[in-house]
């Protein structure tokens, strides 16, 4: 199943010293190109990305990688909102025999440092792949809709600038009583790089 794609940071760091990040010198010529393009940007969630795979006939679950294995707790969630055959129905019901991924973010106690400030385990839906496509993110809420489940807090669309403006400001997080970790971003219109990369960004208060 396709590994969810390690989603770039807004600008290079430096090579030798503190690796601080270069403020104004972007990751990637897209990032540069794009800077002044409108983005949509959603709350990044600091847990542990989570892979539901639907093949046409049943229901799994993956970490980030095919190695990766997921925490016991956070298993017993997926299998509370994603498991048994009334949900196996719904997943055939919505997709057929289409190969489906959801993917989302697992987070709460035991989950990363300071999962515990999100309280209880559970999960966000992101993104979704279906038969090698991207859905946008009008049909991606539908999905989450279909399921009863929620999708990363949505924040605002600006600029790139006008992201790590917000992100200095060292923002609160809408999920847990602390700092946000960062955002995440994507252009309003997909777009993709030349390698058919998807071209996103994400920006984190640790950073600045």
């Amino acid at each position: 199943m396709t590994e969810y794609v390690k989603i770039p940071n807004i600008f290079k760091r430096e090579t030798f010293g503190k690796n601080k990040l270069i403020e104004g010198k972007y990751s990637s010529p897209e990032l540069e190109y794009l800077k002044d393009a409108m983005w949509e940007f959603e709350e990044k969630i600091d847990g542990c990305n989570i892979r539901i795979c639907w093949d046409g006939y049943r229901v799994s679950f993956m970490g980030r990688t095919d190695r990766a294995q997921i925490p016991a707790h956070l298993l017993a969630k997926l299998e509370e909102l994603f498991g048994g055959e009334s949900k196996e129905e719904l997943f055939e019901q919505t997709f057929g025999k289409k190969e489906v991924i959801l993917f989302g973010e697992g987070y709460g106690k035991k989950i990363q440092k300071g999962g515990e400030l999100y309280g209880d385990v559970n999960f966000r839906l992101f993104d979704v792949l279906v038969d090698g496509y991207w859905l946008l993110q009008d049909n991606v809420d539908c999905i989450a809709e279909i399921f009863e489940i929620e999708t990363a807090p949505f924040m605002f669309r600006g600029t790139l600038e006008q992201g790590v403006q917000f992100i200095k400001t060292h923002p609160h997080s809408v999920l847990r009583d602390a700092e946000m970790e960062g955002i995440v971003g994507r252009p309003m219109v997909q777009m993709f790089s030349r390698t058919g990369e998807r071209i996103m960004v994400k920006i984190k208060c640790r950073d600045f």
